[in-house]
């Protein structure tokens, strides 16, 4: 009787686990497509990041630059890329959630 008479349920198993295989890599292509975007000081300083985390761009308005105060500036940035960030990870909680499997 092969397998403990589990033959027949192999091949269901082997179709949801391709299901969920195609459902992680629609929801990975997703992620990759999708953008978020950090901010600082009010919109002042931006950060954009893909859903996977991938830079796409920095917006640095110019009331932000003070030749003085670099080390603002540098706060401002940090903040929005770690603004970014969380937006990012709670896209891809949204779009893996179970199927992620702590992979991010």
């Amino acid at each position: 009787m092969g397998y403990g008479g589990y033959g027949g349920n192999m091949q269901q198993i082997m179709k949801q686990a391709q299901m969920m295989q195609k459902k992680l890599q629609q929801a990975q292509a997703e992620l990759a497509e999708a953008e978020v975007v950090g901010k600082a000081g009010g919109g002042i300083v931006e950060i954009t990041l893909k859903g996977d985390k991938t830079p796409v761009a920095v917006s640095i308005k110019p009331e932000a630059v003070d030749p003085d105060d670099i080390e603002m500036l540098e706060d401002l940035l940090l903040a929005a890329l770690g603004d970014a960030m969380e937006q990012a990870d709670a896209l891809h909680q949204e779009k893996l959630g179970p199927l992620g499997g702590g992979m991010f």
